[in-house]
């Protein structure tokens, strides 16, 4: 590469995903970062985005679970155009890669969701595959689900998940609804495994991690409850070095309290947002399953009160754990980037910026997070 094919990004604090460097610069070239090097020693002829004072430049947020955005739900449009709508309202708020997430549904759009991840992967790189949260799950613990969707897998099921794809695949399931060795084949194909809407028992949740099971979607919401003789996945999740587990911190789904209680534990946070239409959209209200969601408060919810994933950016999710949860600005936004990256596999290529690693960057006020800009593969916003 030739020196003017490169250019520079420098701020006055940059995270690299482990140190916080002052008065540093990021030099890309194509999509890919080359080097990070102090300010000062900068080429002269090179092109330079200087940040404003004060700002901080960190890796681009990774967002493992997006229902929605951009008054757009995966469900109900389960296509290309889709899913690039609900990147770009996401990379507003500084999420610069994303799985799309389909919420239990029928087989066909299934089918219909995988094929639009696929045309886009590797081709748009906010994309990088797809969460099925569900139909595997407990109707004791569907929370908005339409329990009727709900179903034990199929051997045609097993053929699809199992086939060969581009891209991350995530497969949230209850362990308890699936058959012995379902998880192990799901995890041989290499799809990543997470526990969700599930009774599953502390027992039945060591089993299903010695299969391959590695996460817990959204922490305490709709699973078997942490209990003196029945400690449940929660238990598990919070003591398994080896895993990872979901947060929302929109002060709604679980109380701060909890969640602190949660990072003294032993497993790996990851900050989601369970995003629905809602988030960098016009529209306060939406239909799921044909039930009308409605913003009240900042809580996405039907008419009965239960909540219907959230309407929170990860922009506000970082803050959040700054603010309610006590955690260091550097922390959550490894929970926001790094974290999420490694847990999906592709922590040698994102949630980092070191030479190698793809140019996806965020450019934001340290008191508010506030986004001021966003790179996805060295490309401005």
């Amino acid at each position: 590469m030739s020196e003017i094919e490169q250019h520079a990004v420098a701020a006055d604090h940059v995270f690299d995903g482990t140190i916080v460097h002052s008065d540093a610069a990021v030099v890309v070239a194509g999509p890919h970062i080359i080097s990070l090097m102090p300010r000062s020693e900068l080429p002269r002829t090179i092109a330079v985005h200087e940040l404003p004072h004060d700002a901080w430049l960190a890796p681009g947020f990774v967002d493992l679970q997006v229902n929605g955005g951009g008054d757009v739900l995966f469900n109900d449009r389960p296509t290309p155009e889709a899913i690039t709508a609900i990147v770009a309202a996401h990379r507003k708020f500084g999420t610069t890669a994303l799985l799309p997430t389909l919420i239990s549904d029928t087989s066909a759009k299934m089918d219909a969701a995988r094929q639009a991840v696929q045309t886009l992967v590797g081709v748009a790189p906010g994309v990088l595959g797809i969460h099925f949260e569900g139909p595997f799950l407990s109707p004791d613990k569907a929370g908005v689900h339409d329990a009727r969707l709900f179903r034990h897998p199929t051997p045609e099921d097993r053929a699809a998940l199992t086939a060969q794809r581009k891209g991350v695949m995530l497969m949230t399931l209850a362990p308890e609804r699936v058959p012995p060795g379902f998880i192990t084949q799901l995890a041989a194909a290499g799809v990543r495994v997470a526990l969700g809407h599930s009774m599953a028992t502390y027992a039945q949740t060591q089993a299903a991690i010695k299969e391959g099971l590695t996460g817990f979607t959204h922490l305490f919401n709709a699973m078997r409850s942490l209990e003196s003789r029945e400690p449940g996945p929660i238990a598990v999740a919070l003591e398994s070095p080896t895993t990872w587990f979901g947060m929302i911190v929109d002060g709604v789904h679980v109380d701060p309290a909890i969640l602190r209680l949660a990072l003294r534990g032993t497993g790996r946070p990851v900050l989601v947002t369970d995003a629905m239409p809602p988030v960098g959209g016009n529209r306060s209200t939406f239909t799921l399953g044909g039930r009308t969601i409605t913003v009240q408060d900042g809580r996405c919810m039907t008419t009965e009160g239960t909540l219907a994933g959230t309407a929170l950016d990860m922009a506000q999710a970082v803050r959040n754990c700054v603010r309610l949860l006590d955690v260091p600005l550097v922390d959550a936004l490894r929970f926001a980037s790094t974290n999420p990256a490694d847990v999906i596999g592709l922590g040698h290529m994102l949630g980092k910026l070191a030479p190698a690693y793809r140019a996806d960057m965020v450019a934001f006020d340290p008191n508010t997070v506030d986004i001021l800009a966003t790179w996805v593969a060295g490309l401005p916003d």
